[in-house]
C-alpha cells in the first residue's frame, strides 16, 4: 500500500497509515477488516454518508447514459442542479458550475475583478478577506487565504488582496479601489470558529451603502452542514456571491459559484471543461434531494441536536483537555489544551475506531456525515471515550 506512494505520489499530505475499502453511511472499514465511526466524512464531503442506496443509483443510471459531453452544449442536470440550489438557498441567482472549492472561489474573485471594472472609473479590484480564513490552494485563492504560512515559496502572486484582522477592522481597510470582501461565517480549517451574527449583518450593510460586494464562501458550511441549506441563511443576509463544493456532490468532484449579478459574465469569460457535467449534476441532484427530505421531515434538525449534546458531554468530561465547544449544526470543535495533545486525541481515536480531523492549532473538529444515525453517534462516543482512557 505504502510503497506505491513513496514511488509515484507526491508527498503532498501526511496520511495515516490506513486504506479504507468500504463503509455505510457513518461507518468505514479499512483494509484489515476494522470498522471505525467516521465523524470526518471527507473533510464535510459524504454528506449523505457511504454507499448511500439512492446516491449509489443515481450515479450507477446517469454512467450508464453519458457521463461528459462539455458545456458546449446543454446538459439536462446541471440545468436542474441549478434550480435546485437556487430555489433551496432562497437567493435570487444564477450559478457556473466548477470541479473544487477553490475553482469556486476563482470564480468569485473574477466576478469582483469584472464587476469593479467600470468604464470612466478608476479599477476597483481590491478583495478584503480576513486572517486564518482559507480559501483554497490555487495560486489566486492562496494569496486570498489569510495564513502567511501559506503564502511561502509560491509567490510573486496577484496584486489586490487585504487582510482584516477580523470584522471590526474591515471597515478602515476599504478604500477606493475596494471591489469586495469574501469571508467564511464559520472559518473551517481557520479553527471551527463562526462569526458573529449581528456584526456581519452590520458589515453586510455597510458593503451594501458604498456598492461592494459581499462573497460568502460556503465551500464548508453550505449544503445543509449548519443546519440551513446555507450558512448566509442561518445569519439572515443576502451575500451577492456565494460559493459551494464539499457536501454538494456526496463524493463526487463538484463546485458552484453563485452570484446576483446575473449578467456579469459574457461567453468567453469564465469556463470548466469538466465543471457541471452529467456524472457530478446527477450526483448533486440527488444529494439535494436526500438533505432536503431530511430538512422538511425534522430528522436533519433532530440529528443536529442529538450530536451537539453528546459532544458537549464528552467534552464535560475531559476539563483539563477541552477548554471550549465551537462551532455550528454539523461543524463543530472542541478546543484542546495544546497541540501536542491534540495530537495525540486524533491517534488515540483512530486507534479506537473513531476518524475526527484537526482544524487550525489546537481544534479538534467534527464534520460527520449529515445522515449518521443516533446508534452511529453513541457508538462513536463510546470509542472517543475508551480513546481518552488510553492517553
Amino acid at each position: 500500500m505504502t510503497k506505491n506512494f513513496e514511488n509515484y505520489v507526491l508527498p503532498t499530505y501526511g496520511r495515516q497509515k490506513v486504506s479504507f475499502v468500504a463503509g455505510k453511511n457513518a461507518v468505514l472499514v479499512d483494509s484489515e477488516g476494522k470498522e471505525y465511526i467516521d465523524f470526518a466524512a471527507g473533510i464535510a464531503v459524504c454528506s449523505v454518508g457511504h454507499a448511500n442506496e439512492r446516491l449509489t443509483k443515481a450515479i450507477c443510471d446517469q454512467v450508464s447514459k453519458v457521463i461528459h459531453v462539455s458545456n458546449l452544449y446543454y446538459i439536462e442536470t446541471q440545468g436542474e442542479c441549478a434550480r435546485k440550489i437556487v430555489e433551496q438557498s432562497g437567493y435570487d441567482m444564477k450559478c457556473f458550475f466548477a470541479n473544487s472549492g477553490a475553482e469556486a472561489n476563482e470564480g468569485a474573485i473574477k466576478i469582483a475583478r469584472k464587476y469593479g471594472e467600470v468604464e470612466g472609473k478608476p479599477k476597483r479590484y481590491k478583495i478584503i478577506t480576513l486572517d486564518h480564513s482559507f480559501h483554497g490552494r490555487t495560486i489566486t485563492a492562496l494569496k486570498a487565504t489569510g495564513q502567511e504560512s501559506m503564502h511561502n515559496y509560491f509567490g510573486p502572486f496577484p496584486d489586490g488582496f487585504v487582510y482584516a484582522k477580523n470584522i471590526d477592522e474591515i471597515e478602515s481597510l476599504i478604500d477606493d479601489h475596494t471591489v469586495a470582501v469574501m469571508l467564511e461565517l464559520v472559518q473551517g480549517e481557520g479553527g471551527v470558529q463562526p462569526q458573529d451574527k449581528k456584526k456581519v449583518q452590520a458589515l453586510e450593510q455597510l458593503l451594501k451603502s458604498r456598492d461592494i460586494l459581499l462573497m460568502v464562501d460556503e465551500v464548508q458550511t453550505g449544503i445543509y452542514r449548519t443546519g440551513e441549506f446555507l450558512a448566509s441563511n442561518l445569519y439572515e443576509i443576502t451575500p451577492d456571491v456565494i460559493t459551494l463544493a464539499k457536501g454538494l456532490g456526496g463524493g463526487v468532484p463538484i463546485g458552484v459559484v453563485m452570484t446576483s449579478k446575473k449578467d456579469i459574465f459574457a461567453p468567453g469569460d469564465h469556463g470548466s471543461t469538466f465543471g457541471g457535467n452529467y456524472l457530478s449534476t446527477a450526483a448533486a441532484n440527488e444529494v439535494l434531494d436526500i438533505l432536503s427530505e431530511i430538512k422538511e421531515n425534522g430528522v436533519l434538525d433532530e440529528q443536529l441536536i442529538y450530536f451537539e449534546t453528546a459532544l458537549a458531554k464528552f467534552a464535560a468530561v475531559h476539563p483539563a483537555i477541552f477548554l471550549e465547544h465551537v462551532g455550528l449544526g454539523m461543524m463543530r470543535g472542541l478546543r484542546v489544551v495544546d497541540a501536542e495533545t491534540l495530537g495525540k486525541v486524533i491517534n488515540a481515536a483512530r486507534e479506537a475506531g473513531v476518524i475526527v480531523l484537526k482544524a487550525g492549532r489546537n481544534t479538534l473538529r467534527f464534520l460527520p456525515p449529515l445522515t449518521i444515525t443516533k446508534g452511529e453517534i453513541d457508538e462513536g462516543f463510546v470509542r472517543l471515550e475508551k480513546a481518552m482512557a488510553s492517553l
